[in-house]
């Protein structure tokens, strides 16, 4: 088990230290794909490099909770043990495939200095195994791309090559950040299905962090909606898309252009996500709200401050939103 508990994050902003993510709380079961969805802005992608512990040297610290692998704490690693969990236990697929790999190393040098960093593995052996890596993520010509430089591939190339890396080593978890953004929708396709095949083959527990709720349905177990640098819902993915309860989520779905009718303008959500060190006093959804009131903006609202089962919502009027919904 992955688990993240009460983790609070700071960034320094013009010399400032601000909370960036305040007591988030996740779990990652081997076998399960969970999925972090919420606008850009929201702390996505920094709660997910924090498990590997990559935005330590950009001004990024911890100011309260924990993350533990199996019941040890991340935080209190040493430096050699670190190095082992990263792409040994948990390894990362990033969102950029443009720029995720280095322009000036071959394909082949990149995997295998994954593969002997982690493994007890000849050049030859690592040679071979990342041939297969490159073939089980739809390479054919894995040989000679092996010998390429990345500035010879496509973006779908290179993602399946990230995938590849990810792979490397067998890590029990994978986080995927946004791993399709970059790509045309045909490519999309391919890569969704390569990294559920993956997952599925490997028995990987996989954090997607996504801000499509499309993408959440096809592939995600549970899913956890981001906002301001808190969970504002959790739950099982079937439970939150036929009962949404906060007005958030709601919100994210009815912006999807498959539940619009054709020759309706797309919803938006009105305004925008406030930036760490300027959030409200209590909700922070509270300003872009349509349900707000006084109660809302006054005090911190509790994470599970409405509960059904393990389906839990940041929200004081879930009652007559799931109403309406029934």
């Amino acid at each position: 088990m992955l688990e993240i508990r009460d983790l609070s994050l700071s960034v320094t902003i013009e010399g400032n230290a601000v909370e960036a993510v305040s007591m988030l709380s996740l779990k990652l079961e081997a076998g399960s794909v969970l999925g972090l969805v919420g606008e850009s802005g929201c702390g996505k992608s920094l709660t997910a490099q924090s498990i590997l512990r990559l935005g330590e040297h950009q001004g990024v610290k911890k100011s309260d909770g924990d993350i533990l692998l199996d019941g040890d704490s991340l935080f209190e690693m040493s430096d050699e043990t670190l190095r082992r969990m990263r792409g040994g236990r948990i390894s990362m697929v990033f969102q950029e495939p443009m720029t995720a790999l280095n322009p000036v190393f071959t394909i082949g040098s990149q995997i295998t200095e994954v593969i002997r960093l982690h493994l007890d593995m000849s050049k030859r052996e690592a040679t071979a195994r990342a041939t297969e890596l490159l073939r089980d993520v739809g390479m054919e010509n894995a040989e000679q791309v092996l010998k390429q430089y990345p500035g010879a591939l496509s973006g779908g190339m290179r993602q399946r090559v990230l995938i590849a890396m990810a792979m490397a080593a067998d890590p029990d978890f994978i986080i995927a950040d946004e791993p399709t953004t970059a790509l045309d929708v045909s490519v999309q396709k391919r890569i969704i299905a390569l990294l559920l095949n993956s997952q599925k083959k490997r028995n990987l527990g996989l954090l997607l962090v996504t801000h499509d709720f499309g993408l959440v349905a096809e592939m995600c177990d549970e899913v956890a909606v981001m906002y301001a640098g808190q969970v504002v819902e959790s739950g099982p993915v079937a439970e939150i898309f036929n009962h949404p309860a906060h007005p958030y989520t709601r919100a994210l779905m009815g912006c999807r252009p498959e539940v619009s009718e054709v020759g309706q303008a797309l919803p938006v959500i009105g305004g925008q996500v406030p930036q760490p060190g300027q959030w409200p006093q209590g909700c922070h959804f509270a300003k872009r709200c349509p349900m707000a009131e006084n109660d809302c903006q006054q005090s911190a609202v509790a994470a599970d401050v409405w509960r059904h089962g393990d389906h839990i919502a940041r929200c004081l009027h879930v009652a007559p939103l799931q109403e309406d919904n029934s």
